[in-house]
């Protein structure tokens, strides 16, 4: 398995333009956000009086990933899932239709990517490797721990 210094080394090669790299910064976290909310709208079942969806099962996967390839990283991206998923139930009990938003941050952001991969000249990464889906928010996460003093 590659180390995270490797992947995400790899997935700059193919962000090297402003603005694409400001689109995916903001773009990036969006997507993120939108799958959590398209699979927390799938509910599962009730497992000690809690409320289980898609999300929460997915959202283990991920940040076992994540800690496979960084700690830091995974920390972060624990406290941002934890965002993610409170954001999702205030959005259920406020506006009541988090998958259509979801939905709509989903096609947008991704519209958002392609135009700016179209600006770089390059194809996005997980072209390459499916894996770099997953690289891309670790991507911007490593940048704000850096930012924050953090060693990857």
């Amino acid at each position: 398995m590659k180390s995270i210094n490797v992947w995400l080394s790899e997935y700059g090669e193919c962000h090297q333009n402003p603005t694409n790299k400001k689109i995916h910064f903001i773009c990036v976290p969006l997507i993120f956000f939108s799958i959590v909310g398209l699979l927390y709208s799938i509910k599962l079942t009730c497992v000690f009086g809690v409320e289980t969806t898609l999300a929460h099962i997915m959202l283990v996967g991920v940040v076992i990933y994540y800690f496979v390839l960084s700690t830091p990283i995974a920390i972060g991206m624990i406290l941002y899932s934890v965002f993610c998923l409170t954001l999702c139930y205030l959005i259920e009990q406020g506006v009541g239709h988090l998958f259509i938003v979801s939905a709509l941050i989903f096609i947008l952001a991704w519209i958002t990517q392609f135009y700016g991969h179209n600006i770089e000249g390059k194809k996005p990464s997980f072209l390459k490797d499916i894996q770099f889906l997953l690289i891309g928010p670790a991507w911007i996460m490593s940048f704000l721990l850096k930012k924050l003093g953090f060693t990857i």
